[in-house]
């Protein structure tokens, strides 16, 4: 897909790697709706950063992906500042550290909660965007899972099933949007500088880099320019690509 002029709405797009995300899109000319949840003021920062350095045009738009409703009303504002809507990136993700055995505390509340947010919420996003696509002729869905989807790890068992379900919707999301709008999904490793690993046991983040055979963190930029190559392509969907210095192999 020719991605100048496209526009392309990130949910996360004031985190760590959401706005990576959004300037690597900015960069091939894409206009981006900067999504956040509560802080209005680093993602209205952030997208008056991506204007002033890409020439592209850049919004903040509050929203609660738990909230039906919100997330038409997102889509709605988006296609209304814009004009219309091309690429959705599901990159908006809660987590919180409890170990595997420790069950007392994956509560039920927390599971509900990581899960409505991880998977619920892309799937509220996907729904209420595939219209708009469809009407269009043209659409690209990226969704941002983990490696934890991909064996048992992560930093809780809630966030892992959540990140396995992304994975398994991503492919039937592909099957429902074909041929007028591509799916795929990103899969990360552990990456430096987000507010997902600032959650993590410290004995997990060392785990992951130590145990890579590359023996770092995944890279964000890599990510980034995954999500781009996502966007761009004509022929790829319904697949996940793992980028994590080498420790999960699928």
């Amino acid at each position: 897909m020719e991605l100048s002029g496209a526009v392309a709405l990130v949910t996360g797009g004031n985190g760590g790697l959401g706005q990576r995300i959004c300037h690597a899109l900015a960069r091939e000319g894409v206009h981006v709706a900067v999504v956040y949840a509560r802080s209005r003021e680093q993602a209205e920062g952030v997208a008056r950063d991506i204007a002033a350095r890409h020439q592209v045009n850049a919004a903040a738009f509050g929203c609660d992906l738990t909230d039906a409703a919100a997330v038409a009303t997102l889509v709605d504002d988006v296609v209304r500042r814009f004009g219309r809507l091309d690429i959705l990136v599901n990159d908006a993700a809660y987590n919180i550290s409890i170990p595997f055995p420790d069950l007392d505390a994956m509560t039920m509340e927390e599971w509900g909660k990581i899960m409505d947010i991880n998977l619920t919420g892309p799937m509220r996003l996907m729904k209420a965007a595939a219209p708009v696509m469809k009407a269009q002729g043209r659409g690209r869905i990226v969704n941002i899972a983990s490696v934890a989807g991909l064996g048992p790890s992560g930093s809780s068992i809630a966030y892992a099933v959540s990140k396995a379900g992304l994975i398994h919707l991503t492919r039937c999301m592909a099957v429902a949007m074909a041929p007028h709008t591509l799916v795929n999904c990103v899969a990360p490793g552990l990456l430096e500088g987000t507010r997902a690993t600032a959650n993590l046991r410290p004995e997990l983040v060392e785990a992951s880099a130590s145990a890579s055979l590359l023996k770092k963190p995944a890279d964000k930029d890599d990510c980034a320019g995954m999500v781009v190559a996502m966007c761009r392509t004509e022929t790829m969907t319904g697949q996940t690509v793992v980028i994590d210095s080498g420790r999960v192999f699928h």
